[in-house]
Parts: C-alpha cells; sequence; structure tokens
C-alpha cells in the first residue's frame, strides 16, 4: 500500500456543523521538505467553508470517481493565505499532476474563476 502522500486521488472528509462528514475527491500534493499535503480547490467551496468552521479532515485512499480504498488518517486542515506558502502549495501540486493541473488553471482562467482559486494546507495527525 502507498502512503498517502503518493496517491494520485485522496477522499477528503470535512466535516458539517452537525458532525456529518462530507467526502470529495481531490488531488493531493506533499510538500516536499515536510509533513504538509497541500489541496487545489475553489475558495469559495463548501469545503473550505466547512474547514473555516472546523478544521478536523480525514483522508483515504480513492479511485477518481470517489470510492474510497485506503484506510483512513485523521488530520486538520486550513486554507493558506500568505501568498509565499499559497505559491509554495501550488508548485507542489503542479509538480506532482503536470500538464492535468496547467488545464485546471488554464481553465479557470477562461471560466473567470481563476481569481477562486485556492490551496488548503493539511497536516496528519501522529500514528
Amino acid at each position: 500500500m502507498k502512503p498517502i502522500r503518493a496517491e494520485s486521488y485522496v477522499s477528503l472528509a470535512t466535516f458539517r456543523r452537525n458532525g456529518e462528514a462530507v467526502l470529495t475527491p481531490v488531488w493531493i500534493a506533499p510538500d516536499p521538505s515536510d509533513d504538509r499535503l497541500y489541496v487545489y480547490t475553489n475558495r469559495t467551496s463548501y469545503k473550505v467553508r466547512r474547514l473555516r468552521n472546523d478544521p478536523r479532515v480525514r483522508l483515504a485512499a480513492c479511485r477518481v470517481d470517489g470510492r474510497v480504498t485506503g484506510p483512513w488518517q485523521d488530520g486538520r486542515g486550513r486554507q493558506l493565505d500568505d501568498p509565499s506558502e499559497v505559491e509554495r502549495g501550488f508548485d507542489a501540486v503542479i509538480d506532482k499532476y503536470g500538464w492535468q493541473m496547467r488545464l485546471a488553471l488554464l481553465t479557470s482562467r477562461l471560466s473567470g474563476r481563476y481569481a477562486d482559486r485556492a490551496i488548503l494546507e493539511i497536516r496528519l495527525d501522529p500514528a
């Protein structure tokens, strides 16, 4: 089994105010120098809103359709605001996903959503 940081798709569970988990398949990229993981998303997405209310997250390997294929790991997440941290997160995602991420960024530019780009930072709890 691959470590979560090496998976192509990960199911990200964020939590509603009532404690119910909401699962979303996402791309995840490791920071090359430490234990942080980065997720590219839209800053207006519900997962970002849920993280503002409750930083708890759970991650598990999944397929592109979101079907979970690995064990769950607990952690904490937050939206990055510092421009240098955001750039570091984008670089990590671009390094891992290459042309796919560049295509996603081009699509966001063409659709007028480029300003809504966001990077989430995830730190897994110690095992």
